[in-house]
């Protein structure tokens, strides 16, 4: 009898512990689509709070200071994505690099961004 109890207790913790490792790694698990992806199957992604990546396109960024409001494209593959982002950008922001927007894309085909990841150069360029 106190065999079973121990058994039964013990299959409970490792049940609960498996949800909570199943549960946090789905979570933490952040996937992002690139901007072709979006394109592919922006239907069903209209309007829901999504990540994507792409290059920023040269000659793209427009920033008005008084608003802060940036616009820019991001592209990927021939494809292009307009963004609106309100709010403070990050330092390593510029043309050509590489960033993650988090936002919705709206019925018009601009992504309204929530949040700019600006991705930093792989290899370290010293300042001349």
């Amino acid at each position: 009898m106190v065999r079973t109890r121990y058994l039964v207790g013990g299959a409970l913790i490792l049940a609960a512990i498996g949800f909570l490792l199943y549960s946090g790694l789905r979570e933490g698990s952040i996937y992002y689509y690139t901007v072709t992806e979006l394109k592919e199957d922006s239907a069903s992604l209209s309007g829901k709070e999504i990540r994507v990546a792409g290059q920023v396109a040269d000659g793209s960024v427009d920033w008005e200071l008084d608003t802060q409001t940036l616009r820019f494209t991001l592209v990927d593959q021939g494809e292009s994505l307009p963004v609106v982002y309100h709010g403070v950008v990050p330092d390593t922001f510029q043309a050509g690099r590489e960033v993650v927007v988090c936002g919705k894309y709206d019925q018009d085909g601009v992504f309204l961004a929530d949040d700019i990841l600006a991705k930093c150069p792989s290899k370290y360029v010293p300042r001349e």
